[in-house]
């Protein structure tokens, strides 16, 4: 099984994520938060992706993503 794909930025915690999707505008942009938020909590990739509507690669590019420009 490959190894979990960590997040690297600290600068946030799932509930600090989590107040910044209840700020939000976009859909989108929500989403993202609410899925990254779970893996902070310890959610495997799939069982985030489910809870938010994507599927698992998809919630790995988005931490991909977050990983090297934070929630933006």
């Amino acid at each position: 099984m490959p190894a979990a794909l960590a997040i690297t930025c600290d600068d946030w915690t799932a509930a600090d994520l989590r107040a910044l999707a209840r700020s939000g505008r976009d859909a989108a942009w929500t989403t993202r938060l609410l899925a990254i938020a779970l893996v902070l909590e310890g959610e495997d990739r799939g069982a985030a992706g489910r809870a938010v509507g994507v599927d698992r690669q998809t919630v790995r590019d988005w931490v991909v993503r977050y990983n090297a420009a934070g929630p933006a």
